[in-house]
């Protein structure tokens, strides 16, 4: 299994520091998320129910009309590679490591690109993965860019994924609105600009028939009463979304700028984390953690992404940390 950021308790227990000193930028999730409501009692009492409003206010918020609510976008990475024979398959390094790992252990071949070698490698691939903005190379890919890759693959019937799961900050790069065609695959998650990745819901948006079959390899009730009550209601607030859009923009802005006062040099970014490449990354990350703010470590290449502080008890206290350490770049 795969190792992933927000490890806090196992940080904890190695740097021996209690969870609540913790500064954990290392998830790439908005910390301030969605405000959860009182959940009614029936949401705890009975079975989900594919007509309570989910779907439809999932419809409206992505401005599409075929959509799947699943278990969070990974359950959709895991199954998706089980509805292919045996395909020649695209992936970007780095990236997100779960869509690369699920389709080689459903026995696909997986070339992985750049961002600079998709257009030569294409004409070779059945299906291309992208995830936009990429994570965590905060690479953003442009709708005729990826509509034009679409279209050289459903000439062979490829498929072209693209993991929209930080993409809501920056609505005007999605293609969930776009009209359904055969061969693209959206996939969008709560879990990151609304903060609740703990409620394990996201959607895949596609045709019917892609839809049916990914409906039916993962059974009923993939998603909880409490969590499709939560999910819908975060999908409706919309004073909330625009407001946090603005907020998001504003703290990214201050982060960017926190990095480079401390003799930070950015290599990219979103809204919702920044990427540094350095070849100290690992002395940093350690460093870092000894002082209680824990970062997201990358090996190859070696990196540290930065999500967003919380409080602002916690953006004092990162500064505090930079400004007093000799270990930059």
């Amino acid at each position: 299994m795969l190792e992933h950021g927000g490890h806090l308790i196992e940080a904890a227990n190695k740097y021996n520091i209690p969870i609540q000193q913790w500064v954990d930028l290392s998830t790439g999730i908005n910390p301030n998320g969605w405000p959860i409501p009182d959940i009614p009692a029936e949401c705890w009492q009975r079975l989900p129910e594919s007509s309570d409003g989910l779907i439809e206010t999932a419809k409206k918020y992505y401005q599409c009309e075929s959509i799947l609510p699943v278990a969070g976008s990974q359950a959709a990475i895991q199954a998706l590679p089980l509805l292919r024979k045996k395909s020649k398959v695209g992936v970007l390094a780095p990236a997100y490591a779960e869509h690369a790992y699920s389709w080689k252990k459903a026995g696909h071949e997986v070339i992985e690109l750049s961002e600079t070698t998709i257009n030569n490698q294409l004409h070779k691939l059945d299906v291309l993965i992208l995830i936009n903005p990429n994570n965590p190379t905060a690479q953003k890919f442009s709708k005729s860019k990826l509509l034009d890759w679409h279209q050289q693959l459903i000439q062979r019937n490829g498929w072209l994924i693209i993991d929209e799961a930080f993409i809501d900050s920056t609505p005007q790069y999605s293609l969930s609105s776009y009209p359904v065609h055969d061969g693209l695959i959206i996939l969008r998650s709560i879990g990151k600009f609304f903060g609740l990745a703990g409620i394990r819901c996201g959607f895949v948006i596609a045709n019917h028939h892609i839809l049916k079959q990914l409906d039916e390899l993962l059974g009923p009730w993939t998603i909880s009463n409490p969590s499709r009550y939560i999910a819908t209601a975060a999908l409706l607030d919309l004073d909330w979304q625009k407001k946090t859009q603005v907020e998001l923009r504003q703290q990214s802005k201050r982060l960017a700028l926190l990095l480079q006062n401390n003799s930070f040099e950015m290599s990219a970014q979103t809204n919702l984390f920044h990427w540094v490449r350095t070849e100290n990354a690992k002395y940093i990350h350690h460093s870092l953690a000894q002082q209680g703010i824990l970062t997201r470590l990358f090996d190859n290449p070696l990196s540290l992404r930065f999500g967003l502080p919380k409080t602002e008890s916690q953006w004092v206290h990162l500064n505090q940390v930079l400004a007093a350490c000799s270990y930059k770049l």
